[in-house]
């Protein structure tokens, strides 16, 4: 499954597919706060990337206050073994826990690791869908939230051009092609 929807000079994509694999300048990680690895796509990025991407992390953490990474954030490492020169790291919500700021925090992710796409040139990311997995954030809420903060960020700034949206699964691939044929321009 891939569908691609164009926004004036800028593309997102929509695909099933593995996300270590994408070939962009970033990948996003849905990662924890503290920024070790852990489970889902965070530990598939983690072994994919190699060891030295914990070492980065490790350095990273030593910046922020307490050691942690706030929900909604985003920082940047390099991306090691993959083929993404860059991994942003983006803790998502807890969705039984962010109650009514899950949207917002849930958008802060997508919007603050694109505006690291634009602080160091990047011009294409993948992201997966974040907080849809053990953070409980539902694909049929979590899709629109997300699509429509790549678009804002796309129509407002030159960069990134290209968004990737890797999904795993039919039940996440069919809930973001849904929400992306109410949030996106018509497929290209």
């Amino acid at each position: 499954m891939e569908h691609r929807y164009s926004l004036g000079n800028k593309t997102v994509v929509l695909l099933e597919g593995d996300i270590v694999r994408q070939d962009v300048d970033a990948i996003a990680n849905a990662a924890n706060g503290g920024l070790l690895g852990g489970g889902g796509v965070d530990g598939a990025i983690h072994r994919a990337a190699g060891p030295e991407l914990v070492e980065a992390c490790r350095r990273v953490k030593r910046t922020l206050a307490g050691g942690r990474l706030e929900t909604g954030g985003a920082v940047l490492t390099a991306g090691f073994k993959l083929r993404a020169r860059h991994v942003i790291h983006c803790v998502g919500p807890v969705y039984a826990s962010a109650g009514a700021e899950a949207p917002r925090l849930l958008a802060s992710c997508y919007r603050n690791a694109m505006r690291l796409c634009r602080e160091h040139g990047l011009r294409s990311i993948a992201f997966p869908s974040i907080s849809t997995g053990v953070y409980g954030y539902p694909l049929d809420e979590a899709a629109p939230v997300a699509l429509q903060a790549v678009r804002e960020e796309l129509e407002a700034h030159a960069l990134p051009e290209e968004v990737r949206i890797v999904l795993f699964g039919d039940l996440a691939a069919r809930a973001y092609k849904a929400a992306a044929d109410e949030v996106l321009s018509p497929r290209v």
